[in-house]
């Protein structure tokens, strides 16, 4: 696999990351490891796959994963309201307008239900891609999601449930519906239910003692072109565990998660979830609704805008692909990215996982895509040659 190696040195020495690792394995175990670039831009400390990175959004499917092991125990109902589980959900309202700079709301046509936070179909978004949560954040003084304040449960539908495939703040929402439940702290579920039994020891919600020298910093690119840490970091105090961005781990750590995954909920004998529940993950839950095909961004400094393309759908925390994709993964693979440019891959037709990481934003630049593309192609040439 020495043709990996080259895509990840080269992406590091044109300056299209400021460092990448990146990690593949099958159902037997890992099949590939390797990093280019330095931990800190400057310096000389490698990065590896040992490197803790600030997976974001690739929380999600953990999350889900342990709101998925509360519907196998029988306390929670998927189809339910969110409201029978977190009441302060029956305060929020959709956001239907603007009379100047005030939001209008008004109550939605219909109770979100639980299933459709898992499936980003409840109505609820993210700032950086609507321009509508922009301006009512400026309007309310509420702060992003990443301040990690319970104010922001306070933000809006931007549409009615069931009617659009918003991405957005449901998996922080749906962490809420674990703790109620489980009847424990988001991060303890996930410790007892998930990262403790698969031997997931480097991955938390918050940075631990002893991994400063493990951490990789969210890199910023300046006006030269050249990549330099920043002091961007998660609040290290937050007033709840975030499941839909707040977990740091390793490539080693969570490539054992996705093997689970591919394993149909088994990892080397240890069972997280059902065999039918993951094939339920992996199989479209949005209908005919569709994930878009492209969503411009309403913050440039946080992402570029995203194009998918046609022909996406979203199962329980995965972005479904409903078509091969020509020389990398196979049609019914699950995925998903963090914001600060980390991505994986589930295939289970092929029978691989892979993951890639870097920390900086903007999300998704046209250099970054460029690599994960040629890293997704490198596997598969290796598979087959």
């Amino acid at each position: 696999m020495s043709a990996i190696d080259d895509v990840l040195s080269a992406a590091v020495e044109a300056g299209d990351v400021p460092n990448v690792a990146a990690i593949v394995g099958d159902r037997n175990g890992v099949i590939y490891e390797g990093a280019a670039g330095p931990r800190v831009a400057g310096a000389a400390d490698p990065v590896g796959v040992d490197t803790h990175f600030r997976i974001m959004s690739m929380t999600k499917i953990v999350a889900t994963t342990a709101a998925l092991q509360q519907v196998e125990k029988g306390t929670l109902d998927l189809d339910a309201p969110i409201a029978s589980y977190c009441p302060e959900f029956a305060d929020v309202q959709v956001l239907d307008g603007w009379d100047g700079d005030t939001p209008r709301l008004r109550a939605p046509a219909s109770q979100a239900t639980v299933k459709q936070l898992v499936t980003h179909t409840s109505g609820l978004g993210y700032w950086f891609w609507s321009e509508d949560l922009v301006k009512w954040e400026a309007a309310t003084g509420t702060p992003n999601v990443l301040a990690g304040a319970n104010v922001i449960f306070t933000a809006p539908l931007l549409a009615d449930p069931g009617t659009r495939y918003i991405y957005g703040i449901n998996t922080d929402w749906l962490g809420k519906v674990v703790e109620a439940t489980s009847g424990v702290t988001l991060d303890v579920a996930v410790k007892d239910g998930i990262t403790g039994p698969l031997g997931m020891g480097e991955t938390e919600f918050q940075l631990r003692d002893g991994w400063s020298g493990s951490t990789t910093p969210v890199h910023l690119k300046g006006e030269d072109g050249t990549w330099a840490a920043s002091e961007i970091e998660l609040n290290q105090q937050p007033e709840y565990y975030a499941g839909g961005h707040g977990l740091y781990s390793t490539p080693r750590d969570y490539i054992k998660f996705q093997r689970a995954l591919l394993g149909g909920g088994e990892l080397d004998g240890t069972r997280i979830l059902q065999q039918s529940t993951v094939d339920a993950a992996f199989t479209n839950q949005i209908g005919d609704l569709s994930f878009p095909e492209a969503i411009p961004t309403a913050d440039p400094t946080s992402t570029h805008e995203f194009n998918a393309g046609p022909g996406y759908k979203w199962g329980y925390g995965l972005l479904l692909n409903t078509d091969d994709v020509p020389g990398m993964r196979r049609a019914g693979s699950g995925a998903w990215a963090g914001l600060c440019n980390t991505h994986f891959w589930v295939d289970p037709t092929t029978g691989i996982c892979a993951s890639i990481y870097s920390n900086f934003l903007p999300f998704v630049p046209p250099e970054a895509l460029a690599l994960y593309a040629s890293f997704e192609k490198a596997v598969y040439a290796s598979l087959s040659s």
